[in-house]
């Protein structure tokens, strides 16, 4: 692609193999017309989506032991979206939200390589609810805490666009806000179950993170209005 590097890689998750295409150089730069800076995205953190991170790898493997089939699933800061894209294939219906710019370009692409349909995208934000969205049975994320304002965000946004009953997957590389971001889902009423995640990637890679999963059921608690943001 003009401007920019990219490699193709396989990916196997469970007994399925993946084609991703992803960027070659992890710190490489390129926003001629300034769109992604006018998003808050810098030089230092342009690259950032374009790369099949560690935790996304585990979200994906996560979903192996899950229902999906006709499920309703939202990915927030989806990047590649990897995890997305086995939810898809696993029978759920999924969109996949995130900020870059150029995030639609490679989801169109590697759905194209793995002759699946397209993955439905929207550009949004965790400030920024919005309605046309619709709400979601499971909402899924990996390795979204790595700034303090994160943990009050990310949870509010989960609780916008949860259904009555939901259930949120968060892979989480204990980077130090997760804490938080657990007593934010806990004044909203999600129930916590926390198990670790670490163990050696496919490629021999070790990892070390925690498994978050939330359920809450809107049925069985009392009468909630739930908070500002």
């Amino acid at each position: 692609m003009i401007g920019y590097r990219t490699r193709l890689q396989t990916v196997m998750v469970g007994d399925m193999q993946f084609e991703i295409q992803s960027l070659l150089d992890p710190e490489q730069y390129h926003d001629p017309d300034g769109v992604a800076a006018r998003l808050g995205i810098d030089a230092d953190n342009w690259a950032l989506f374009g790369q099949v991170w560690p935790s996304s790898m585990i979200l994906a493997e996560a979903l192996l032991e899950m229902d999906l089939v006709g499920k309703t699933v939202l990915e927030l800061g989806a990047g590649l979206a990897l995890a997305s894209l086995v939810a898809q294939r696993r029978g759920a219906q999924v969109i996949v939200s995130d900020y870059h710019p150029l995030i639609p370009t490679f989801l169109e692409t590697n759905a194209q390589l793995n002759g699946m349909r397209p993955l439905r995208y929207r550009a949004a934000n965790w400030s920024s609810a919005l309605p046309e969205l619709g709400r979601f049975d499971l909402i899924i994320g990996s390795d979204l805490l790595y700034h303090g304002s994160h943990p009050r965000a990310l949870a509010n946004a989960i609780d916008y666009y949860s259904t009555d009953q939901v259930q949120v997957l968060i892979v989480d590389p204990d980077r130090g806000h997760a804490r938080q971001f657990c007593a934010e889902m806990d004044e909203l009423e999600y129930r916590l179950e926390r198990s670790s995640a670490s163990r050696q990637l496919g490629n021999g890679e070790p990892y070390r993170g925690s498994l978050l999963r939330f359920t809450r059921d809107d049925d069985a608690l009392p009468e909630f209005s739930g908070r500002a943001a």
